[in-house]
């Protein structure tokens, strides 16, 4: 039995030698941003103009 991933991956630019993803938890619906490039990365979580996680809309 294969075990569902918690993370979605949403590919979203690259510029200058970074590339930038959105990481949803798909059991909060949290939003993260990964930037990555050459020497390393960083994950951030998403935040509205009060400081509260941005959560993953839904349709």
């Amino acid at each position: 039995m294969r075990k569902e991933q918690r993370f979605e991956v949403t590919p979203t630019k690259a510029d200058g030698g970074v590339s930038f993803d959105i990481v949803t938890d798909k059991q909060t619906g949290v939003q993260y941003v990964l930037a990555s490039n050459y020497i390393g990365s960083s994950l951030t979580v998403l935040v509205d103009k009060d400081g509260k996680p941005l959560l993953k809309p839904t349709l």
